[in-house]
C-alpha cells in the first residue's frame, strides 16, 4: 500500500471519535432499550430475547474502533406475530369493524391527530435515523419533514377523492354511488435506507383508506419507530395498527401461510417478495404493492452538457452513499467523451466531504450494513480482475463502515458491477459506441425502474425516449433518477415494482372501487334520499369534506 493510501486511510480513521467527543446536540439521551410492542391497542411488555442495535458510527476505544451500541428491541416469535395478526383481523372484522366502517372525515381526523403527536417526537426520531442508519443529520431532518408533508398531502388527496365520490351517477336507468373501500389486513414492511419515509408512504395510505395493519420495521431502522408507538395506540381504535418484531424468516412466513393477509406491501428484495407471495394459499386474493430491486442506468451521449451531467451523476449515484433504489447504479458513456467524463467525475468525487453524520455539509457517511464494505471490495476486485481500473484517487478506501466512493472504468458484461445492484458508493462506467448498446442493456435487464438520458440534441433525445419508456417507468432528461415529487407516479417494470405509489396512486392501491346501485324509479329514489338525508350510512353519503 502506498504512502498516500495509508495517509488517506488515516484520515478516514480519524473521522471516528471517542464517545465523549460526540457533540452533545446530536447525542442520544442514552441507550434506548425497547421492551414493549403495540398489539391489539395495548403496549405489551416483552421479557424475552432482545436484539442489540449497533450504530454504523464507530467510536474510538482502548480496543480500537467499535460500533456504538445504541439500544435493543424485542425478538418476538411467531406466537406474538400471530396474536397481532388476529388483532388486525378482528379489528377489520370482515369489513364490519369500527375502522373500516368509519366515515372518511373521522379517519382523516385520526390521522391528523397522529401527525400532531408524531411532530412532538421529531427530535428523538431524527436522532435515531441518524444513529441507526448513518444518514446525515441534515438528511434525517429532511426525511422526517418530507414524511409529514406526505401525510398532509395524502389527507388532501383523500379529501379530493371523497368530494368527487360524494355525488350520484345515473346511466341507462341505473343510479349509483361509486366510492373506494378498504381491502382488509395489510402486512407492511419498509426498507432501511428510508426507514421512516418509505415505510409511511405505504403505511399511511393503507390506514387512512380503512385497512388494518401489521407493521414490521426494517432490520436497520427499527428503534426510530419506537417513539411513535404511543401515538399509534392513542389515535386509532385497537387492533388497527399492530407492530411485529423478530427475525423475518421466522415470523413472516406463518403470517402469509395463514391466508389472512389481504395486502402485502414490501420495499426490498424481489426474491423475498416472490417467496412470500408463494406462501399465500390463495394468491388471487392477495394484492401486492412492492418496491423492489433497481439498476438504474445513465446514458451520456456526445451531445451532453458534461458539467451538468457530472453534477447530476454524483448526486444520483452517491446521495446517501448510493443506498437508494432510485440511485444511478451504472453509467453508459459514449467512448468519444469517456476520458473527459471520467476526469470530471473523478474531480467531483474528490470534493465530496466524508465523515460522521453530525458534521455540517457531510456527503459520505458510515454504511449501516455490516457486510457491505466487504461486498463492495469484492465487486471492485472482480472488476479489476476482468480489466477495469479504479480511476479516482483513494477510490474504494475503507476503514470499518466508512467507504470512499470508487469510480470503476471500463466496466463490461463479465463483471458483477454490470448486472448486480451494488447499493453502495461505487460508480461503474461503461463505454459505448452505439446507442443500441445501452438500449439493449435495458431490454435484457431484469430491472425496469428508471433511466437518465443526458443529451441536448432533440432528435437524439426523442429517439431514445420511445424505446426506453417501454423498458422503464420513468425517463429522466438531463437529471438524476428520483422518486419525487410525491404527486408523480412511482413504480417500475419487470422485477422492480408491483403496483404504483404516489400520493393519489397509493390511495387507489390500498382500496378498491365499490358502488351501491339501483334502478332509477320513485321508490328507490325515496329510499336513497332518506338514507342520505338521515346520514344513516357512512358509505352512501353526499357529505362534503372541506
Amino acid at each position: 500500500m502506498s504512502e498516500n493510501s495509508l495517509a488517506f486511510e488515516k484520515q478516514l480513521l480519524e473521522k471516528f471519535v471517542a464517545a465523549d467527543a460526540i457533540p452533545e446536540a446530536y447525542a442520544l439521551p442514552g441507550e434506548i432499550n425497547q421492551r414493549e410492542y403495540l398489539s391489539n391497542g395495548e403496549m405489551k411488555q416483552w421479557d424475552g430475547k432482545a436484539h442489540p442495535v449497533y450504530s454504523p458510527v464507530c467510536v474510538q476505544t482502548a480496543n480500537g474502533l467499535e460500533r456504538k451500541l445504541i439500544g435493543t428491541y424485542p425478538i418476538c416469535t411467531e406466537k406474538e406475530a400471530m396474536e397481532s395478526l388476529d388483532a388486525a383481523v378482528a379489528a377489520y372484522n370482515n369489513g364490519r369493524g369500527e375502522w373500516p366502517t368509519m366515515s372518511v372525515a373521522d379517519r382523516i381526523a385520526c390521522v391528523e391527530q397522529f401527525t400532531r403527536k408524531m411532530l412532538e417526537q421529531k427530535d428523538i426520531v431524527v436522532k435515531l435515523i441518524m444513529w441507526e442508519i448513518g444518514k446525515s443529520h441534515a438528511d434525517s431532518v429532511k426525511e422526517f419533514d418530507r414524511t409529514v408533508e406526505y401525510i398532509y398531502a395524502t389527507i388532501d388527496a383523500l379529501k379530493d377523492v371523497d368530494r368527487v365520490s360524494s355525488r350520484f351517477e345515473m346511466e341507462q336507468g341505473i343510479v349509483a354511488q361509486v366510492r373506494r373501500s378498504p381491502l382488509g389486513v395489510v402486512l407492511c414492511m419498509g426498507p432501511f435506507n428510508y426507514p421512516l419515509n418509505e415505510t409511511f408512504t405505504t403505511l399511511i395510505p393503507a390506514i387512512i383508506m380503512g385497512n388494518t395493519l401489521l407493521f414490521k420495521p426494517p432490520k436497520h431502522g427499527t428503534l426510530l419507530h419506537y417513539p411513535l408507538l404511543k401515538a399509534f395506540q392513542e389515535c386509532f381504535p385497537k387492533g388497527v395498527v399492530n407492530t411485529i418484531y423478530g427475525r423475518g424468516n421466522s415470523i413472516v412466513p406463518g403470517l402469509m401461510a395463514s391466508g389472512k393477509i389481504n395486502v402485502l406491501t414490501l420495499i426490498g428484495s424481489s426474491k423475498v417478495a416472490n417467496e412470500l407471495k408463494k406462501l399465500h394459499p390463495k394468491v388471487n386474493r392477495l394484492r401486492a404493492i412492492l418496491g423492489l430491486d433497481a439498476k438504474n442506468a445513465a446514458i451520456v451521449t456526445p451531445h451532453a452538457d458534461l458539467k451538468l451531467t457530472v453534477q447530476e451523476t454524483v448526486l444520483g449515484a452517491l446521495s446517501f452513499n448510493g443506498q437508494r433504489c432510485t440511485a444511478l447504479k451504472i453509467v453508459f458513456v459514449h467512448r468519444s467523451i469517456a476520458g473527459q467524463f471520467i476526469q470530471l467525475l473523478n474531480e467531483a468525487v474528490s470534493q465530496l466531504k466524508f465523515g460522521m453524520p453530525w458534521e455540517a455539509g457531510v456527503s459520505l457517511t458510515p454504511l449501516p450494513e455490516p457486510g457491505k464494505p466487504a461486498y463492495l471490495k469484492e465487486c471492485i476486485d472482480d472488476a479489476i480482475a476482468n480489466g477495469a481500473q479504479v480511476t479516482n484517487e483513494n477510490g474504494g478506501a475503507t476503514v470499518e463502515s466508512l467507504v470512499f466512493p470508487a469510480v470503476v472504468y471500463p466496466v463490461n458484461e463479465k463483471m458483477k458491477l454490470y448486472r448486480e445492484e451494488q447499493f453502495g458508493p461505487v460508480i461503474p462506467v461503461v463505454p459505448f459506441d452505439d446507442l443500441e448498446t445501452p438500449i439493449q442493456y435495458l431490454i435484457d435487464s431484469t430491472h425496469g425502474q428508471q433511466v437518465s438520458v443526458f443529451s441536448n440534441n432533440k432528435e437524439e433525445v426523442a429517439l431514445l425516449i420511445d424505446p426506453l419508456i417501454n423498458q422503464v417507468s420513468r425517463v429522466n432528461i438531463n437529471c438524476q433518477c428520483q422518486r419525487g415529487p410525491d404527486v408523480f407516479p412511482f413504480t417500475g417494470r419487470k422485477d422492480s415494482a408491483e403496483g404504483t405509489l404516489s400520493v393519489v396512486d397509493a390511495l387507489r392501491s390500498f382500496s378498491i372501487r365499490s358502488l351501491v346501485a339501483t334502478k332509477l324509479n320513485d321508490a328507490n329514489k325515496k329510499l336513497l334520499n332518506d338514507i342520505v338525508s338521515e346520514q344513516s350510512s357512512n358509505f352512501l353519503s353526499t357529505r362534503y369534506i372541506f
